[in-house]
């Protein structure tokens, strides 16, 4: 009888290890010093605007921290956002540095200026939307998913998506859109 509960027990831990194992061997290795990304510059010189007019820098990248973490600056020049979605896997934090912006947070809706901080929980709705002509804001996404990808195929885009054109980019990176975005 010991034996068979010592082979069940051992059947039942090879899986684990196997996958401890497997991610273990994807992570890259972190940097062995720290590193400055000056304003309005990207972590590895790329250039990625959303709707073609904002920039949407990766201060640190995923390839920093294991997909840990993705902190990104935006510099927003024209009002508007995304259409209201959900992450189950990542939770966001907002830094509004500069302009106003309405965020629903679920069936709450939050209006931040410069300084504010607004914390998105994973499987909550929510979306944004820039109500000044110019803002900036950082954020982030931990862990880091797919958002870097996401953002280069929205920056990539030579013109705005449909609405199912958008459904689709924001389903291909892990996010599912559930409405439209908000109106101010």
């Amino acid at each position: 009888m010991k034996r068979k509960q010592f082979l069940l027990t051992t059947a039942t831990a090879i899986p684990a290890l196997l996958v401890n194992n497997t991610v273990n061997a994807q992570k890259s290795e972190r940097p062995k010093k720290g590193f400055v990304v000056k304003a309005s510059e990207s972590r590895f010189g790329e250039k990625t605007l959303v709707g073609g007019k904002s920039p949407n820098n990766i201060k640190v990248s995923q390839k920093d921290t294991d997909s840990d973490l993705t902190v990104f600056e935006y510099i927003g020049n024209e009002k508007g956002g995304p259409p209201l979605h959900v992450h189950p896997n990542q939770d966001e934090i907002f830094f509004i540095v500069e302009g106003t912006y309405l965020f629903q947070v679920g069936e709450d809706k939050h209006t931040l200026t410069t300084g504010d901080t607004i914390f998105l929980p994973r499987t909550i709705p929510h979306t944004f939307a820039q109500l000044s002509e110019k803002g900036k804001m950082f954020f982030l996404f931990q862990p880091s998913g797919k958002m870097e990808d996401f953002f280069r195929v929205l920056g990539s885009l030579t013109a705005p998506p449909t609405p199912e054109q958008g459904a689709k980019i924001f389903a291909d990176h892990d996010m599912k859109v559930v409405g439209p975005p908000l109106s101010f």
